[in-house]
Order: C-alpha cells, then sequence, then structure tokens
C-alpha cells in the first residue's frame, strides 16, 4: 500500500475544538481581571485617593507641619486625651468584651438571642444618636444624671462620659472577634481538665484564655484604632472643652472650621498612621492565632 493511501485512509485529529476552549478561557481570564479591575478601583476611589489627598496636604512642609500643627493651642491635650482614652476602652472592652462572648457561646438561657443582638446595636445606630441617648440617660436634668451629680460624679460633658460613649460604640469589635474563636475551640480538652479535677478558673485561664488571647487582643486593638477617631458621640457627650474635654477628632473639625486646613490636615495624618499601623498588627496577630488551631484541628 502506497505512502499516499495510507494518508488517505487514516483520519486526523481534529482541531474544530480548540476555538471554544480558548475563548472560554479568555473570557474567563477577562472576567477576573475585570473584577478584580473593580474592586482595586473601588478601593482606590474609596480609600487610597482621599489618604494620599490628605497626607499630602498635611505634609506639604515634611514633618515641620506636624510640628507647626502640634503646638496649635489645645492641640498637644487633645491628642494626649484620646490617645488615653482610646486605651482605657481598649483594655475594658478586652476584659467585659471576652466575658460578653464567653456568656453568649458558652451558656443557654432565655434572651441569649436578644441580648446577641444588642451586642450589635452600637453597630446599627448614628453615633450622634448615641451621644444624646447618654446626654438623656446621664445628663444633668435626668435621674441618674442628677443623683451623681449630687455625690460629685460628673458624666455628661466630663471625661466619664467620653469614656462611656468610646464603650459603648466600640464594644461589639472585642465580642465578634473573640465569638467565633471560642467557637471553634475543641471542647474535649475543657471537659478532660474538669474530670482531674481543674476548677472552671483553672480551665478557662490554662486551656481557654491561651487559645483566644489574639482573638482577644485583635478585638482590643480594633478598639483602640476605632476609638482614636470618634466623633459623633463624643462631640455630643464632652462638652468640648479645651484642654479639659477636647479630643483629637472634634479638635481637628475645629480646626476646618478656623480654616486651618493644613493643620487639621497633618493632626488627621497622625491619627491615620496610628490607625493603619494598629490594624496591620492586628492582621498579622489574627494571623498566628488562627493557624495553629486550624492545625491543631487538622
Amino acid at each position: 500500500m502506497s505512502t499516499g493511501t495510507l494518508e488517505r485512509t487514516v483520519p486526523r485529529p481534529t482541531t474544530s475544538g480548540a476555538g471554544p476552549s480558548a475563548s472560554r478561557a479568555i473570557r474567563a481570564a477577562a472576567g477576573r481581571w475585570g473584577l478584580r479591575g473593580i474592586a482595586l478601583f473601588y478601593l482606590g476611589l474609596l480609600i487610597l485617593l482621599p489618604t494620599i489627598a490628605v497626607i499630602q496636604r498635611g505634609f506639604a512642609n515634611g514633618l515641620g507641619s506636624l510640628r507647626d500643627a502640634i503646638q496649635q493651642p489645645g492641640a498637644r491635650n487633645a491628642l494626649i486625651l484620646t490617645f488615653t482614652m482610646a486605651a482605657i476602652t481598649a483594655v475594658v472592652n478586652a476584659i467585659l468584651g471576652t466575658t460578653v462572648a464567653y456568656v453568649l457561646v458558652r451558656y443557654r438561657f432565655p434572651g441569649r438571642t436578644v441580648l446577641s443582638t444588642l451586642v450589635d446595636i452600637p453597630f446599627a445606630i448614628p453615633t450622634l444618636v448615641t451621644g444624646v441617648m447618654l446626654v438623656a440617660l446621664y445628663g444633668p436634668n435626668s435621674p441618674i444624671g442628677g443623683f451623681l451629680a449630687g455625690h460629685g460624679i460628673h458624666v455628661i460633658f466630663a471625661r466619664w462620659g467620653i469614656l462611656l460613649a468610646l464603650l459603648f460604640v466600640t464594644l461589639p469589635l472585642v465580642v465578634r472577634t473573640v465569638q467565633p474563636v471560642l467557637l471553634e475551640l475543641d471542647l474535649a480538652e475543657e471537659e478532660a481538665a474538669r474530670v482531674l479535677g481543674a476548677t472552671r478558673w483553672t480551665t478557662f485561664r490554662r486551656i481557654v484564655l491561651p487559645a483566644i488571647l489574639p482573638g482577644i487582643t485583635g478585638g482590643a486593638l480594633l478598639t483602640f484604632a476605632r476609638a482614636l477617631g470618634e466623633f459623633g458621640s463624643v462631640v455630643i457627650v464632652s462638652g468640648n472643652l479645651l484642654n479639659k474635654t477636647l479630643t483629637a477628632p472634634v479638635f481637628i473639625s475645629q480646626l476646618i472650621g478656623g480654616f486651618k486646613t493644613d493643620d487639621a490636615a497633618a493632626i488627621a495624618t497622625l491619627l491615620f498612621a496610628v490607625s493603619f499601623t494598629v490594624v496591620l498588627v492586628t492582621e498579622r496577630l489574627t494571623r498566628r492565632g488562627i493557624g495553629p488551631h486550624a492545625e491543631g484541628r487538622r
């Protein structure tokens, strides 16, 4: 049989499917890159561009702009008060927020669902409403506020009011950070510890706390970062007294009202830099905390 006859009798592979496969691959790649482009454009428009603008405006003259801004009357005390209140808020909510998360996860009781819903209320209502609520409850004309004022404790238009406002608006951050970690813990180790005679507190301290500590730390750091920028509730309850109850976000607002935009941008950039650093640290701590527990469950 001749070579020509073999070529005519043996069927050759067809390439008709290559076209549709390549077309589908191109469409899939275009879809992926299209979604990425939309996400990057959205984040750049809402976050990156405003950040670049405020940094460029605040540090147009280098660090000298920040130095000049801090030298404004009341600026230094406003920053000190802001960082102090944020730190106290982080510590208090780290303790009480963890307690709330533990109760919601480990106990079953009537009203548990309502309590879980109440935890999210600070996220749902405007912070200005939070300030009005606190004034209505602890103001000098309210029964509770009048009673406390009669005993020398002033809440509204004082630092206690700032602390209460910050505790209220940041409560969900620790609770919702610790709660998922508690849900993922294996109860076998806790049950074994109780069988061996360990008390509930010893079990929590030796077994539960080390496992949830990254979540507690992350929630506390997020609380600190969030408290640094709180404006709506604080502007209502603080009284905004210079060198007494004036916080940095409210001070920035006053600078803008006084047409000192460069000074306002410099202080705002300082707060942003601290908050951004805290968020990065929180992300790293959270990943380190999740990794070992995920490997242990596998």
